[in-house]
């Protein structure tokens, strides 16, 4: 296509309605990430499972994105944005209306893969559309409004969540989320355009077998942790292996002509900088999001409505700062965001990591609320800068690479949080005279998490590091 062709191709691009069918889409598919983790302890009772197996679903959920997402790159240039985006939604409207009807915890977990099929479709094919649509000068604000969905769904999710419990139960939460998820479906069907180049590169199923063994292994390798202990021979084994494929996949695409995932990303230095920024946060986002809710339910014995209340102002402020930094990031680059993004969540991670049963719910709202102050600083400043510095041809490849890492480090940073917290709260308790007694349970999982957010701290140190080196690549996305 010649360059006046490309330009008319993009003056006719209705980018309003396409963006606001990926921002509804993008907040159902998201808040379903955090949504069931102020059920996770009324689930505990139903189902009669353990903490370490309930966490599946969550983690199981990330692991379906961490599988799917590598391959993303490669469907993008497949097939075009209108039958990504309607398959997307159709599989998470199945994925939620089994969930909204599941009577045991096996097809809640099977519908909990089916929704992350849809998302793991969705979150590329997002990014990838946004960065083909909209000129490099807006991207910043475009990009601020994704952050508003993408750190604003999984923030309210618990609220959300807490509310619906409270007055109904938890198989409404998925209720509440068809509609919307039909809303989209139908907003895509009539609006959605196509924008990517189909290419059809050649499929290598090397390539995906070692994809999914490498990311799927590491993921799977952390999450069994919590229920089989860091020493067990499923936990080492699986993150081997898992290793050692993703090293046998890394070296296959460098040596192919038309690569799965074109590794050249790394070439770009601040790609490869927002991108280990990008992993670290979202360890912190993750972790966070399981822990609170448990510690305000069982150690400060809120009812799931209230624990959501508390965790609330964080996640608005979460979604009102989004929009701010992406304006910014457009003005000022990034460094004036990520390095005193990542100074705060460190300040807030110390603070929490001292958190008790007799911590004020006041002092909660405050640390967690500037803890999201300190992410929505740091997460799509980093990702968009790193996407910045791009060639076109690489999009794909860095979108997937960059969602991929995303809930890898999702599900490695809830799997060590729980499996800390757990490890803690068991030496408590073993350490007492009575460990029945509820005051004790109290302290020790308050203790737990204590651990579990010095675990969170040393991430954002080792954020803050990478962040240092940042700088604004904008002037270098034009050449190849």
């Amino acid at each position: 296509m010649s360059a006046t062709a490309a330009q008319q191709n993009k003056q006719v691009i209705k980018t309003t309605p396409i963006l606001i069918s990926f921002l509804i889409a993008g907040f159902i598919g998201l808040f379903s990430e955090t949504a069931l983790n102020m059920a996770l302890g009324d689930l505990i009772q139903i189902f009669n499972v353990g903490s370490s197996t309930i966490q599946w679903l969550t983690t199981g959920y990330l692991l379906t994105l961490g599988i799917l997402v590598p391959v993303s790159g490669l469907l993008l240039q497949w097939f075009n944005t209108r039958q990504l985006f309607i398959a997307s939604l159709v599989f998470s409207i199945i994925g939620t209306l089994i969930a909204a009807l599941a009577p045991s915890f096996g097809i809640l977990l099977l519908a909990r893969v089916i929704q992350a099929i849809g998302t793991g479709l969705l979150l590329p094919l997002m990014f990838n559309t946004i960065l083909v649509i909209f000129p490099i000068h807006r991207r910043g604000a475009i990009m601020g409004l994704m952050g508003l969905v993408i750190m604003f769904a999984p923030a309210v999710g618990p609220t959300i969540s807490g509310l619906i419990i409270g007055n109904l139960n938890w198989h409404w939460i998925f209720w509440v989320c068809l509609p919307f998820l039909v809303i989209a479906l139908l907003c895509g069907i009539k609006y959605m355009q196509n924008v990517s180049t189909i290419t059809k590169p050649k499929i290598d199923v090397l390539s995906i077998i070692l994809s999914t063994i490498g990311f799927g292994g590491i993921v799977y390798g952390f999450s069994s942790a919590g229920e089989y202990g860091w020493g067990s021979t499923i936990v080492i084994s699986t993150i081997a292996v898992g290793l050692v494929a993703l090293v046998l996949f890394s070296l296959r695409q460098l040596k192919m002509k038309e690569p799965m995932l074109d590794l050249r990303v790394f070439k770009y230095p601040m790609f490869t900088m927002g991108l280990l920024s990008v992993f670290a946060t979202f360890m912190v986002i993750m972790s966070s999001a399981i822990l609170l809710p448990l510690y305000l339910q069982t150690s400060l014995a809120l009812t799931a409505f209230s624990a959501g209340l508390v965790l609330l102002p964080g996640g608005v402020l979460n979604g009102i700062m989004s929009p701010v930094t992406g304006r910014i990031f457009d003005k000022y680059g990034p460094r004036r965001l990520v390095l005193p993004g990542f100074i705060i969540m460190i300040v807030m991670l110390g603070l929490l990591s001292n958190i008790t049963t007799t911590t004020s719910i006041i002092m909660v709202i405050i640390m967690h609320s500037l803890l999201m102050i300190g992410v929505s600083m740091v997460m799509m400043p980093s990702q968009t800068n790193g996407l910045n510095q791009l060639p076109k041809n690489l999009y794909p490849d860095g979108t997937a690479l960059m969602n991929t890492l995303q809930q890898v480090s999702g599900a490695i940073g809830t799997a060590v949080a729980m499996t800390i917290m757990s490890a803690s709260q068991k030496a408590y308790l073993g350490s007492v005279i009575n460990p029945s007694d509820t005051s004790n349970i109290r302290a020790s999982l308050a203790a737990g998490v204590q651990e579990a957010f010095i675990f969170g701290l040393i991430v954002a140190i080792v954020g803050l590091i990478f962040s240092i080196f940042i700088k604004s690549s904008q002037s270098k996305t034009s050449s190849d």
